[in-house]
């Protein structure tokens, strides 16, 4: 199966509508959390998202418009974006979101938006963080966002230790052996200095995954959000990929 894996869309249906433009033909969508927070348009991210054949688990900014976070425990900008989006998000989106499981496996592939060891919250920043949670799922293979960072960790072979490796654009990459973490990056806030949108396509069967990036109209989703006085902060960066 041919799935399109998406990240931390929040709220960016600018970013999102070029993603699904650039990936092509595929048969489902897997979104690893965020849907909402920070951007403008959350209820047609959410509707656009069910309108494939799809599955989604929530993140953090999900949990924190539901109020099952604590918004304290969120930055300034975060928590006004979050308590703006809680006050627009539509019943049915909000039943959509309460519904999704925390975490969810597929075949020999784990979902989780954190990490598999605390699936909401956890950054996985560093091979250190990564070999910790090597232990938490039994697949070979496990999908993760939060970050906004697109990366590779893997333990192959014999290998005793975890390293990180960059994914290179555009270039399929087959995992032959070893278990892996993956990370396809941010749909609508990348944060590793590129502001273009990032997503991944992946054979579930033959574990053969591409890291894409596609430019989308950033001036369009920075237009929605200052209509709708959302923070400057979130509205400046996304020009920059930060």
């Amino acid at each position: 199966m041919r799935a399109l894996v998406v990240s931390d869309i929040h709220g960016n249906l600018e970013a999102l509508k070029a993603v699904l433009a650039d990936a092509g033909p595929f048969d489902m969508l897997w979104c690893l959390g965020d849907l909402v927070g920070y951007g403008p348009e959350p209820n047609a991210c959410i509707q656009v998202v069910r309108s494939f054949r799809h599955l989604s688990i929530p993140g953090n900014h999900d949990w924190g418009v539901l109020g099952r976070l604590d918004l304290n425990d969120f930055n300034i900008d975060a928590r006004q974006a979050n308590l703006w989006t809680r006050s627009q998000l539509t019943a049915d989106a909000r039943q959509y979101l309460e519904g999704l499981p925390e975490m969810r496996v597929e075949a020999d592939i784990t979902l989780a938006h954190g990490s598999p060891r605390y699936p909401i919250w956890e950054y996985l920043l560093y091979p250190s963080t990564a070999a910790l949670n090597m232990a938490h799922f039994d697949t070979r293979l496990c999908l993760v966002g939060h970050t906004h960072v697109p990366i590779r960790y893997s333990n192959e072979g014999e290998a005793v230790d975890v390293e990180m490796h960059a994914l290179e654009e555009r270039r399929p990459l087959v995992l032959e052996q070893g278990r892996h973490i993956l990370n396809p990056g941010s749909v609508g806030q990348p944060r590793d200095g590129d502001p273009r949108a990032a997503y991944m396509l992946l054979d579930t069967e033959t574990l053969n995954v591409e890291h894409r990036r596609i430019a989308y109209p950033v001036s369009r989703t920075q237009e929605r959000m200052r209509e709708l006085r959302l923070p400057e902060r979130l509205i400046s960066r996304l020009e920059v990929g930060w």
